[in-house]
């Protein structure tokens, strides 16, 4: 069964009065685990949520706190990542669907709300775009075997960048040259049919 769907994520909104309620969620390496897709192998995050239920909406203001165990970008070792965010998520009493990120569209026949995916989606996104160890600590093992199969190393990729700027400009200065001689002035042209 996956994590998400358990029923400690459900939060029956339809018996909640209008106003404030705040909800607290631990989650652990089977949250992770139990999620195959997910980047991220293990985990203690701690999130609070506020939810405000009103006649037309709720809103939920979403804190996220915690660790989480990624594979570094760089060796592919283990790499712990801090991680925080404050979230706001409309939920809005509605029967067309939205395409705002930020609107998530709560249909008539609904009276509970499951939070497990999206908790799961905010975490995603309070990840660093680029996970990798600090200088030294990557797996030396595993870099040199990186060396040694890659294909294109970063100083042949920017030599091959190099000529690249080097052709395109020399091609450059080329139509340069031919656009000029296309615009010679005629009465150049007269003189020299002049000199002939």
């Amino acid at each position: 069964m996956n994590n998400t769907n358990n029923n400690q994520f459900i939060i029956p909104f339809v018996g909640l009065k209008d106003g404030k309620h705040d909800f607290e969620f631990k989650l652990a390496d089977a949250f992770f685990e139990e999620n195959e897709y997910s980047l991220i192998r293990k985990g203690k995050i701690h999130v609070n949520l506020e939810f405000e239920k009103k006649e037309t909406m709720m809103i939920g203001n979403y804190n996220i706190d915690g660790k989480v165990v990624l594979n570094c970008n760089r060796c592919n070792d283990d790499l712990e990542v801090n991680i925080n965010g404050d979230y706001r998520l409309v939920y809005k009493f509605d029967s067309t669907p939205s395409n705002d990120e930020s609107l998530v569209i709560v249909y008539p026949e609904e009276f509970e709300l499951n939070v497990g995916a999206t908790l799961l989606e905010l975490i995603n996104v309070s990840l660093p775009a680029r996970a990798v160890h600090n200088d030294g600590k990557c797996n030396d093992d595993m870099l040199e075997l990186f060396d040694e199969y890659v294909v294109n190393k970063e100083d042949d990729f920017n030599e091959e960048f190099d000529e690249l700027d080097e052709e395109s400009e020399f091609e450059n200065n080329k139509q340069e040259e031919e656009d000029v001689s296309d615009e010679i002035d005629p009465r150049w042209e007269a003189l020299k049919k002049l000199k002939k």
